[in-house]
């Protein structure tokens, strides 16, 4: 989701209690002319699967990798891989890198219909069940911090498994560094080069299809914030710069909210702040709607209601999957958002 890096083995829930602030009111807001004005909710839809850049790729091995840990960690055999976070991201780049047939498991968030059928090593959420791993003899895990416990981990290196802790920073700017990254340490570097090209290429032709759907000047752009939610768990949380919401938002050509606020990563939410920084719209996964009952079980979350975002129903959700994966997904996340938020929320 971007930002500083995590250092520890925390999940996504654990990564966002953090300390609640209140949002100061924001006195530098451009005077709004003719901006769009929300009717009403909207779903992104988008196609959940990902074309692999080459198929029946063969990895050079082996490989020595000094992963984000520093430690050098070499890897002879690819034909069993893990690939494991909070985001579905890493599962997603190595089939889109034509190793998808290598995968022997999956993550909870890893939602391409190509690799429904393995079989999942995570439990309780975002946990990595230890023993469903080590079950699956991977010849490779590649994972990061955004997933844990840390000791699971520690647990797959002392058994002898080559494990590669990755980046777990989501955001525009490291989607190719990333996929670079799982290309050299699975042995196809040169593919990986290619793909992120690819990816590059239609993001950029993603972006110059929004700046033609949304608002050019300025003070009309749509005034959105990232909300995440799990209303089982009382999770109720706001991203802003560094959560990667905020690269998100401005790929979209809104303005954020929450940085406007002052806000910076996962912050509680906070009814007061909320309602000073008055969103146009809201941006949820849809997992997370469902949680609070939907859009009536939203507006009854304190503060919400009393947005512009809240009063015109105007929320718009994508797929858990993709919303925030920042992976070979992206240029399509940001066309499906696009379309939903400016075609079907809206009107001018």
């Amino acid at each position: 989701m971007g930002g500083t890096t995590a250092r520890a083995g925390l999940s996504v829930l654990a990564l966002l209690l953090v300390t609640a602030c209140s949002a100061p009111k924001n006195t530098d807001t451009p005077q709004r002319t003719g901006a769009p004005r929300c009717t009403g909710p909207a779903t992104a839809v988008s196609q959940p699967s990902v074309q692999p850049i080459a198929t029946g790729s063969t990895p050079r091995l082996p490989v020595t990798y000094t992963d984000l840990t520093d430690k050098p960690v070499t890897i002879t055999d690819a034909s069993r891989i893990l690939a494991l976070d909070t985001y579905g991201t890493l599962a997603t780049t190595v089939h889109a890198l034509g190793l998808g047939d290598r995968l022997v498991g999956r993550d909870v968030s890893t939602g391409l219909p190509e690799l429904a059928h393995l079989p999942l090593v995570t439990h309780n959420g975002h946990e990595l069940n230890g023993e469903a791993i080590l079950d699956l003899r991977p010849s490779v895990v590649l994972t990061d911090y955004s997933i844990g416990p840390l000791e699971v981990q520690l647990q797959l290196r002392d058994s002898g498994i080559p494990v590669v802790i990755m980046s777990d920073q989501r955001s525009r700017e490291q989607i190719s560094p990333q996929i670079k990254a799982v290309a050299t340490a699975l042995g196809v570097p040169e593919i990986g080069d290619r793909l992120a090209e690819r990816v590059e290429r239609d993001t950029e032709a993603a972006v110059a299809r929004v700046a033609e759907l949304a608002p050019a000047q300025a003070g009309d752009r749509l005034r959105m914030v990232f909300l995440y939610m799990r209303g089982n768990a009382g999770v109720y949380y706001w991203f802003g710069p560094g959560s990667g919401a905020d690269d998100l938002i401005e790929g979209l050509g809104g303005v954020d909210v929450a940085a406007e606020a002052g806000l910076s990563g996962m912050r509680p939410l906070n009814a007061e702040g909320l309602t000073r920084a008055d969103p146009d719209i809201f941006l949820m996964m849809t997992k997370g709607l469902e949680s609070v009952g939907g859009l009536p079980g939203l507006l009854e979350v304190p503060g919400i209601a009393e947005t512009s975002a809240g009063a015109n129903s105007c929320v718009v959700d994508m797929s858990d999957y993709q919303i925030l994966s920042f992976g070979p997904q992206f240029p399509a996340t940001l066309d499906a958002l696009a379309e939903a938020i400016y075609r079907k929320a809206i009107r001018s």
